[in-house]
């Protein structure tokens, strides 16, 4: 039986890694990002190398409404998905009180309420067909407050919990809900964050291609939660043991040394 994929923020990164991945298991594809032109040009590679079907979205998702406008496109083309793959997502840097609202809200929206709505109005469907698996993309960063990235950090936390929560739900109706949960990944994600294109100061960082076979992976094992990498599954769980106040300070040490 031929599946089909939603993705969102397919454009590049663990988004478009995903997408590879999902071609070369034989799914259908539904790609979806702000950039059309460059969503065709995956799509047209993708039916080529690998004879799958392909339809392309373009559409900012932190615009308000744009989840439901997602849906309705798929419902007129009688696509029928069997993976959601909420990857869509950016970050910012700097102190909040010196931040633009603007950029924050989309954040919020684009981080927590787009992924958050789409799961409501695709997850009905996977429960009725007994089917289901969604891979919400989080961060190592969901597991503390993040002192100079405060927004961003929060909204990962969101997730994860969210996440974990709908997760053991639906699970007896053989939907499973996977949050993965990278840390720094050559995605291009810090320089978009940082806004200037400066290198991120940190040790190598695992592809965007590694971070997605792992996600891939543990969606399709229907685990909860994804920590790629032993330091990073480290770091997340040892936060637990130590003392709120600690954790902030350590959180913005290593932000101030990233950045």
């Amino acid at each position: 039986m031929v599946r089909t994929a939603l993705i969102t923020g397919a454009s590049g990164g663990i988004g478009y890694e995903l997408a590879l991945i999902h071609a070369e298991h034989g799914d259908n594809l539904v790609l979806v990002a702000r950039n059309k032109s460059r969503l065709d040009e995956i799509g047209a590679l993708l039916r080529e190398n690998h004879g799958i079907k392909v339809y392309t979205i373009g559409k900012d998702l932190s615009v308000a409404g744009s989840a439901t406008e997602v849906f309705e496109e798929l419902h007129g083309q009688q696509i029928i998905v069997d993976y959601l793959v909420n990857n869509a997502g950016f970050g910012d840097f700097g102190m909040f009180a010196e931040s633009e609202w603007g950029r924050q809200e989309g954040m919020i929206s684009l981080n927590v309420t787009t992924p958050t709505h789409l799961t409501w109005l695709i997850l009905p469907g996977m429960i009725e067909r007994g089917f289901g698996k969604i891979l919400n993309v989080a961060s190592t960063a969901s597991f503390q407050p993040g002192p100079t990235m405060s927004v961003y950090f929060a909204t990962k936390a969101y997730v994860l919990s969210f996440s974990e929560a709908v997760n053991n739900e639906v699970r007896k109706h053989g939907v499973t809900i996977t949050a993965l949960c990278p840390g720094s990944t050559e995605s291009g994600f810090h320089s978009a964050a940082i806004g200037d294109g400066r290198p991120v100061k940190e040790r190598k960082m695992p592809s965007a291609h590694e971070v997605a076979e792992f996600g891939y992976r543990a969606m399709m094992k229907g685990k909860a939660v994804a920590i790629p990498g032993f330091m990073n599954s480290i770091m997340a769980t040892s936060v637990r043991f130590m003392p709120r106040w600690l954790v902030v300070k350590a959180a913005r040490m290593i932000q101030e040394k990233k950045n």
